[in-house]
């Protein structure tokens, strides 16, 4: 098959962006074509194309992508003169020029569309009336005019319903996955606190995702607080880029007096990402909106006990199982759960041993990328078998 995705393939995108490149993966080792079409700015950062792929980058049109998400006249063109090359062009969220173009300039190929988690509705709230703008005048419609609905999570199905006012007749579901194996074998524990001069003697809570409002940064930072008023032993490493929210962190650390007990270090990648997860006491994220975190899963497949709210894309099975450590989205439950997870030795191993085994049966990416694949094919026929 020939697949072609469309988003912006950079590494401010986070998730979905690593999505991609996983299945990709599988994809072209299985012996797909895989072409990503990725609108971009000058000075962004595109994310690396897997072996055997390839990354199309078109630059955004000034001033209209300022207020017409990713408007990039180089995207429109490209699938005017190729629009008949591909087998499966596959979407990544709504609201954008890159969600919506492809329906407009190609009637054919079969359309796939992820939701990521923008239906939620935390996130419906935010920049509101645009999106219902977009949506009286053209994005529902192309959503039902989807041949595939692809959801991260049983909650999205909900979303997707409640969006549309009906049930879509083509919904899967099918999870983000990763690759397990690369998690197996971490570095030696203290060269991340090495690395940044954080103490040995000071257990480490982690937070490794964009710096964006809807992370629950806002409870986290409060509530690491309160633990500290308790405590002395802990400290709250911040590693994500810059997504709106680092200001705000910066200023409350400054007036709290708390730069020995949390710190920025950015947005961490390969070997220094793995080092982070070898030094992890504990993982956080008390997100308010996620399709299915990326980050979470690989802090599971780390084995580290993991705090995170219910929104994160796994459901409050997820703790029921205790295979984490599920919060309410207010600081005095995040700082008492925080409290539990770094001083009750045999809760944190029962999560951490949970965690691992979940993620290897459910979201390791050689059982989810076949999955999506046969989602692919079965599309590929049917509208093969309708133009015969």
């Amino acid at each position: 098959m020939r697949i072609l995705h469309i988003c912006a393939y950079t590494w401010s995108i986070g998730g979905p962006a690593r999505m991609i490149y996983d299945h990709t993966q599988i994809a072209v080792s299985e012996g797909h074509q895989v072409d990503i079409l990725s609108p971009m700015s000058p000075g962004d950062k595109l994310y690396p194309a897997p072996e055997g792929s390839r990354v199309i980058p078109c630059l955004r049109t000034p001033v209209i992508s300022r207020f017409f998400r990713e408007v990039s006249l180089d995207l429109y063109r490209y699938l005017k003169e190729n629009r008949s090359r591909y087998d499966i062009i596959h979407c990544h969220g709504l609201w954008h020029f890159g969600s919506i173009v492809p329906f407009l300039v190609n009637k054919t190929v079969p359309k796939v569309v992820t939701i990521h988690g923008v239906l939620d509705a935390w996130v419906l709230k935010h920049s509101r009336w645009k999106k219902a703008l977009m949506d009286v005048l053209i994005q529902k419609k192309l959503l039902a005019e989807a041949d595939l609905v692809h959801i991260l999570n049983e909650d999205e199905r909900q979303d997707v319903e409640r969006y549309l006012g009906y049930k879509h007749p083509r919904v899967v579901l099918v999870p983000n996955g990763i690759p397990v194996s690369d998690f197996a074998n971490l570095p030696p524990r203290g060269l991340f606190r090495e690395k940044f001069g954080l103490s040995a003697d000071q257990r480490m809570v982690l937070y490794m995702s964009r710096l964006n409002s809807k992370k629950g940064l806002d409870l986290l930072l409060p509530a690491f607080r309160e633990y500290c008023r308790s405590h002395s032993d802990a400290v709250l490493v911040l590693a994500g880029s810059d997504d709106g929210y680092q200001q705000q962190a910066e200023q409350f650390i400054r007036q709290n007096g708390l730069e020995k007990q949390i710190r920025l270090v950015g947005m961490l990648t390969g070997e220094t990402k793995l080092m982070a997860l070898s030094d992890a006491d504990v993982f956080v994220l008390p997100s308010y909106s996620e399709g299915l975190s990326m980050a979470v899963l690989e802090a599971m497949a780390a084995g580290v006990p993991t705090l995170i709210s219910d929104r994160v894309g796994l459901g409050r099975q997820v703790g029921q199982i205790q295979a984490a450590c599920l919060t309410d989205l207010n600081p005095e439950a995040i700082c008492k759960n925080l409290d539990d997870l770094l001083h009750n030795a045999s809760y944190a191993e029962t999560i951490r041993n949970n965690a691992r085994q979940l993620v290897q049966s459910k979201y390791d990416i050689n059982v989810v990328g076949n999955q999506l694949i046969d989602q692919y094919r079965s599309l590929v026929f049917s509208s093969e078998s309708h133009r015969a």
